[in-house]
């Protein structure tokens, strides 16, 4: 199958908006002090408003932060919670396509590969990660092996905890045309019963979100105080929100490499981002693409 390119028909990718002006990071430094109720403290790390958010900026603000008077690190993470920056795989060629992959081992397209090492670039410029794990799949480890070279990891932890939801007998169908191929399997993944199996192997909802969040725990629970890198699938990162925040759904789909970025202690989960995408002003991703939202797979 031939790669999708940026200029595809079928599969039209959207652009970030452009970062903010550069007098905005010129003068950063300054605003920050003379304004800082514009800014969200979190520990001691900053959360921007959104005008703000471009990876560009976030660092300057950040490094501003992290370093004392005489230059030396300051703990940017609190010691009771771990910050997992969560990131879905770059693009693959059935996202393209609209076909659902569920446990199918799918590679990366070129535009994936680009993507990955666009969200690669912004962590490198980002407060240090101190670990990457990633899904045993090759669309998420790929993206995740691109990601520890940029920031200097040298290892990446395969969790098959981490991998998207099994959709049994939908595997490999284009997701438009499983209503007509396989309306059993079909009926069972568009259910809202959260215990409904996917016939053919698959899993229902609550076992995916079981079986992740006990995965996002464990790694939580040995990087306390530490900035780790996440790399998974749309359906994965939906059950993860689910958990952080039950009674409101997520306010956006989870694009190709989007990053998410949540804290996890003992006894509470948060999201302090959803969604970010800026860093894709170049590459692009694809709005269309199949993945991401309440049917991912």
């Amino acid at each position: 199958m031939s790669s999708v390119g940026l200029t595809s028909v079928k599969s039209p990718r959207h652009s970030s908006p452009s970062p903010p002006l550069p007098i905005i990071r010129r003068h950063l430094s300054s605003l920050l002090f003379k304004s800082p109720k514009i800014f969200q403290p979190v520990g001691l790390s900053l959360i921007l408003p959104d005008f703000m958010a471009d990876s560009d900026t976030r660092a300057s603000v950040l490094s501003q932060s992290e370093c004392d008077e005489n230059g030396g690190t300051i703990e940017a993470v609190g010691p009771n919670y771990a910050e997992i920056i969560v990131i879905r795989h770059g693009e693959t060629e059935w996202n393209a396509d609209r076909r659902i992959q569920g446990h199918l081992d799918v590679n990366l397209n070129d535009v994936g590969r680009q993507q990955a090492a666009a969200v690669a670039d912004r962590l490198s410029r980002e407060p240090k990660v101190s670990a990457v794990y990633s899904s045993d799949l090759k669309r998420a480890f790929d993206t995740a092996e691109i990601i520890a070279k940029s920031c200097g990891v040298l290892e990446v932890t395969k969790d098959p905890d981490l991998r998207e939801r099994h959709l049994g007998d939908l595997q490999g169908i284009i997701f438009h045309e499983a209503a007509k191929v396989n309306p059993e399997a079909h009926k069972a993944f568009v259910s809202n019963q959260k215990d409904q199996e996917i016939p053919g192997g698959g899993e229902s909802f609550n076992q995916l979100y079981e079986r992740c969040t006990s995965a996002l725990q464990r790694i939580a629970n040995k990087h306390r105080g530490e900035r780790v890198v996440v790399v998974s699938h749309g359906g994965t990162i939906r059950a993860l929100h689910k958990k952080a925040s039950p009674h409101r759904g997520p306010t956006a789909r989870v694009l190709n490499t989007c990053v998410n970025v949540f804290h996890v202690s003992d006894k509470e989960w948060s999201i302090k981002s959803w969604g970010d995408v800026s860093h894709l002003d170049q590459t692009g991703f694809l709005e269309s693409g199949f993945g991401g939202d309440k049917h991912s797979g």
